[in-house]
């Protein structure tokens, strides 16, 4: 049994997507997390541009100095907030539409950290999966929904406070996402595995909050999905692979 944080198995995941033979198996889960991140930011920008010269627009005129600072205080935090909410929405959705792809680039991940052979399965192969997988992400979905919407109510009730929780909250859905794709590849169903990831819940705490973290970095967070694939691919392998769970 390991003694790393999650941390660290987060950051093993920037090793990982860079090793030879699961390159390739990156490049589409890097692709659509792209490709929804960016389309994101091309609609959100201009409204978080919109909303602030709004609020700013009710500071009288000779009070300048005072708009300009505003300007300079709520751009930022808009942009927090947004991609506080947005990062996990965003994330859940490009998660959805990779899922054949994530599940695929866990298996390779596996394989490769326990000595296998990555086998010749291509792409193609994973859509045979996507009647299962998508059942899958549909059960996240069904455990994520009813407690977003609590959250994110006190998200904007209270200030702080709110968004302290609602990021927590986050990092463990973080956890949840990630870590689930090489339990469902061993078929672990979700609340077994769940109560896996209880087991162990400062390790995927602390992996979520890596997730959450990179999520709000621009340009890295356009690599957070593959990254977190194979991070939470090798946590699966050094704390709750078969072999791991008859140890204990």
């Amino acid at each position: 049994m390991s003694n790393k944080s999650g941390a660290s198995y987060f950051f093993d995941g920037f090793s990982l997507i860079g090793t030879k033979g699961l390159k390739r198996f990156v490049f589409v889960p890097l692709f659509i997390n792209l490709l929804l991140f960016s389309t994101a930011f091309y609609f959100l920008i201009p409204q978080i541009q919109s909303g602030v010269e709004y609020v700013v627009s009710l500071i009288p005129d000779f009070l300048g100095w005072l708009k300009t600072i505003l300007t300079y205080i709520l751009w930022p935090l808009a942009l927090i907030s947004v991609l506080l909410v947005f990062a996990l929405i965003f994330g859940t959705l490009a998660n959805w539409i990779a899922a054949p792809f994530n599940g695929l680039l866990s298996e390779k991940v596996e394989r490769h950290l326990t000595g296998q052979s990555m086998g010749d399965e291509g792409l193609i192969s994973a859509l045979k999966d996507v009647p299962r997988t998508l059942g899958r992400e549909m059960s996240k979905m069904l455990y994520f929904i009813p407690r977003a919407i609590g959250f994110l109510i006190l998200f904007f009730l209270i200030p702080v406070f709110g968004q302290i929780l609602w990021f927590m909250f986050t990092a463990w859905m973080m956890a949840i996402q990630y870590c689930d794709y090489p339990f469902d590849n061993h078929k672990v169903g979700f609340q077994p595995m769940r109560n896996e990831l209880l087991q162990r819940k400062g390790q995927c705490f602390s992996f979520g909050i890596m997730v959450n973290i990179f999520s709000l970095v621009p340009i890295l967070n356009f690599l957070v999905m593959p990254v977190a694939i194979c991070g939470a691919t090798s946590l699966y392998v050094d704390e709750f692979s078969p072999q791991r769970r008859m140890a204990r």
